[in-house]
C-alpha cells in the first residue's frame, strides 16, 4: 500500500477530534460536477451527490443530524418510485435510515459499504402514521429474528414488509436487497409463484431490522465499480441453507483487523483537494 495518501489523511484530520476517524466524515457539503459514483460499493465515493428530500410524500428520514442522507439522482429516483407505489398500495410509512454522506467514502463505523452513493437501508417497519421529531432522532427498530437466527418472529412479520421487499427487489435498478437469512427464508416460503424477485434478494447477517438496498452502477458512471453476477434462480435452495445452518458465532474466533484498502485514484484526489481548499 502506498503511503502518500495515508500521510496526507492523517495531516487533514488532525485539525479535527481525534474521533474523526476518517476525513470523508468531515465533507459537509457535496463535491460539485455531475453525479459520478466512483469506485466500489465498499471503496469509493462520489460527486454531485444529492441530499433527499427531507420531507417527502410516503417516507420519513431518521436521524437526520447524522447527515447520511445523501446519494446519486439514481437512488433519489429509486426511493421515489418505491414510495410512490408504497402510498398507492397504503402499506404505511417508509422509514430510510443511512444512505451516504456528502462525498460518499468511508465510515467510521457502522457501514463498510454505502460508500459510491448506490446504496440505501429502509427499515423493515411501516407505521400507518407520520413519526413524530422525537422518534425520527431516536428511532427503535423492530427485531424481526428469533433469538436463534433460524426463522422470523411471527407475531412481528406482516404481508405488507413482505410487499415492500418485493416492490424494492423488483425495481429495474436494484441489483441486490440484503436482509437476514431468517427473512430470505420467509419471503421464500410466502413468495408464490412468482419468484423472479427473490434472486435479487441476498442473506446476509445482522439485517434483523431492516433491508439493504444496492443499485446497479449508472451507465455514465464510468469509474463505478459493479459486483459480479448474482447466482441464478431463486436463491431459496442450499446456498439459504447453508446461511441458517451457519453457526452464529465461530468458537474461539478472534476477529482479524479490518484490512483498508487504498481508495480509487480520483477518491483519493477528491478527498486531498477538498481538504487543500480549507
Amino acid at each position: 500500500m502506498k503511503y502518500g495518501f495515508l500521510a496526507a489523511v492523517m495531516l487533514a484530520a488532525s485539525a479535527f477530534s481525534v474521533s474523526a476517524a476518517t476525513p470523508w466524515q468531515q465533507v459537509k457539503e457535496p463535491v460539485p460536477g455531475a453525479a459520478q459514483a466512483i469506485g466500489g460499493f465498499s471503496n469509493g465515493c462520489i460527486i454531485g451527490a444529492q441530499p433527499l428530500p427531507l420531507k417527502g410524500d410516503g417516507y420519513q428520514v431518521m436521524r437526520t443530524e447524522k447527515r447520511r442522507y445523501f446519494g446519486h439522482p439514481d437512488l433519489l429516483n429509486f426511493i421515489d418510485r418505491l414510495t410512490q407505489k408504497t402510498q398507492a398500495q397504503s402499506l404505511g410509512v417508509v422509514l430510510i435510515g443511512d444512505m451516504g454522506m456528502p462525498a460518499g467514502g468511508r465510515f467510521a463505523t457502522g457501514h463498510a459499504s454505502h460508500q459510491s452513493g448506490l446504496d440505501v437501508d429502509i427499515w423493515l417497519q411501516l407505521p400507518a402514521s407520520r413519526w413524530s421529531s422525537a422518534q425520527l432522532k431516536s428511532p427503535r427498530a423492530i427485531d424481526l429474528v428469533s433469538g436463534d437466527g433460524k426463522s422470523v418472529v411471527e407475531s412481528l412479520w406482516s404481508a405488507e414488509v413482505a410487499e415492500l421487499v418485493k416492490l424494492a427487489a423488483s425495481d429495474r435498478d436494484v441489483t441486490r436487497l440484503f436482509v437476514h437469512p431468517a427473512i430470505k427464508q420467509k419471503l421464500c416460503q410466502t413468495a408464490g409463484t412468482d419468484r423472479t424477485w427473490l434472486r435479487k434478494v441476498r442473506p446476509w447477517f445482522g439485517h434483523r431490522a431492516h433491508m439493504h438496498v444496492r443499485l446497479r452502477c449508472p451507465a455514465d458512471s464510468l469509474e463505478c465499480e459493479e459486483q459480479a453476477a448474482i447466482p441464478a434462480g431463486d436463491g431459496c435452495g442450499a446456498e439459504l441453507t447453508s446461511w441458517l445452518e451457519a453457526p452464529a458465532k465461530l468458537p474461539n474466533a478472534k476477529p482479524k483487523p479490518p484490512v483498508i484498502p487504498e481508495p480509487p485514484a480520483s477518491c483519493k484526489a477528491l478527498i486531498v483537494n477538498n481538504f487543500k481548499a480549507k
